[in-house]
């Protein structure tokens, strides 16, 4: 699947960037011109059923992985994947290669909610959310990131996240194959401290936003940018 793009700068390095659930390539528009003044060419994607990319029956982790793999230009200097698109690159970085993986609150292991309800059902709900709603749930959102969050609503299949409740309760951690950062969430609902001390032990740096909320980058930008400090070039 040939998947949409958008692109930032017209530097001499590549970051590759992927969206977590429910948004898309506009979710990056703070983090693209950021890196593009880093002196970065920054491509964004829409992953399958997000955005302006095409819309399947259904949607396995690897399809994601396998799109992107195909849409991205291989051996970027850079690539960052948030929440989905973090699971998205894990299941991609051995193909994609980059020369360095910012994972920022990466869907690794999708939880599943009490009673038995994986989180990706309750998220399919989320399609029909209003302004006021998504101001409400997300308190430091500025009014730009709401409106934003709005459009991006309006070009979501929600089958993405029912989908994905087939494989709640999963493990997809990779391999750190190339140097690898994982960016956490305080706290993060999707990597637990035990979990981040184990991530630690399989090579990753592990570093937390402190006060950040999951979509660390659109919530406290400043504070993602300085958290990624050596990992992206000045």
């Amino acid at each position: 699947m040939k998947l949409n793009t958008r692109e930032w700068g017209h530097g001499d390095r590549l970051a590759v960037v992927i969206h977590g659930i429910m948004a898309d390539s506009r979710c990056w528009w703070r983090v693209g011109p950021a890196l593009a003044g880093r002196g970065y060419r920054v491509i964004a994607v829409d992953l399958p059923g997000h955005g302006l990319s095409p819309r399947a029956d259904d949607y396995p982790p690897e399809l994601f992985a396998s799109s992107v793999v195909e849409s991205l230009p291989a051996r970027p200097d850079l690539a960052i994947g948030h929440s989905l698109g973090g699971l998205t690159l894990g299941l991609a970085v051995e193909r994609l290669r980059p020369g360095r993986a910012i994972y920022s609150d990466p869907a690794w292991r999708l939880p599943i909610m009490e009673g038995g309800v994986p989180l990706t059902d309750m998220m399919a709900a989320a399609a029909a959310l209003t302004g006021e709603q998504i101001a409400a749930m997300h308190p430091g959102f500025s009014a730009d990131e709401v409106a934003v969050e709005v459009e991006m609503l309006k070009h979501w299949d929600p089958r993405t996240a029912l989908s994905l409740s087939k494989v709640a309760g999963s493990d997809f951690t990779p391999a750190p194959v190339v140097p690898s950062l994982v960016q956490l969430a305080d706290p993060s609902f999707l990597v637990a401290p035990a979990y981040a001390a184990e991530l630690a032990e399989k090579g990753f740096e592990v570093r937390t936003v402190t006060g950040a909320e999951h979509t660390i980058h659109r919530h406290l930008f400043d504070d993602f940018m300085t958290g990624l400090d050596g990992w992206i070039q000045a």
